[in-house]
């Protein structure tokens, strides 16, 4: 009986078992070792290293020796080389993170931005409302603009008979 193309294939057991990792752990580990390749502290060791391997080689006891300087130290070479090798892809996956995580914080940064944009653009049409509000509303200084001409105008000799009339003193008296 043929298989059916639209249902995933069942897989059968293996004899090893299944190793599972968590789907971040080789980019946390290689980011830790990327930076670690960008460390003053790296560059030290390997130089000491090859330093060693030189001197080893070079001056060391001759029946001890491993790589000969006559062919040009080839098993440092290719051990620089692997280095290297491994080095590049773990550097580039580690930028390749960095790169996700900056265009998130970039995203969020546009988000926020876009809030602040609503928020200030809210508080200046409330502003504006207050201040049409405000035009209808006695303020401080208009009442007591208000109250001085009261006053100078009772200070000037202005006052209401019983018939709510004003009359100023002197103006209609009769003699």
């Amino acid at each position: 009986m043929a298989d059916r193309l639209d249902q995933p294939r069942v897989r059968g057991r293996s004899l090893l078992p299944r190793v599972q990792f968590e789907a971040d752990a080789s980019g946390r580990l290689s980011e830790s070792i990327a930076r670690f390749l960008g460390t003053p502290r790296f560059i030290f060791w390997l130089t000491a290293f090859c330093v060693v391997w030189l001197v080893w080689n070079t001056w060391g006891p001759a029946d001890l020796r491993f790589d000969r300087a006559d062919v040009g130290f080839t098993a440092l070479t290719l051990m620089l080389s692997l280095q290297a090798s491994y080095a590049a892809p773990l550097i580039l996956l580690a930028q390749n993170r960095q790169a996700d995580r900056d265009r998130v914080s970039a995203e969020q940064d546009r988000q926020r931005a876009e809030r602040n944009l609503a928020d200030t653009e809210f508080l200046a049409r409330e502003m504006a409302s207050l201040r049409i509000a405000m035009s209808e509303v006695a303020t401080r200084d208009f009442v007591r603009s208000e109250l001085r001409n009261l006053l100078e105008e009772l200070q000037t000799g202005s006052d209401d008979d019983e018939d709510g009339e004003r009359v100023r003193r002197g103006a209609d008296r009769q003699p």
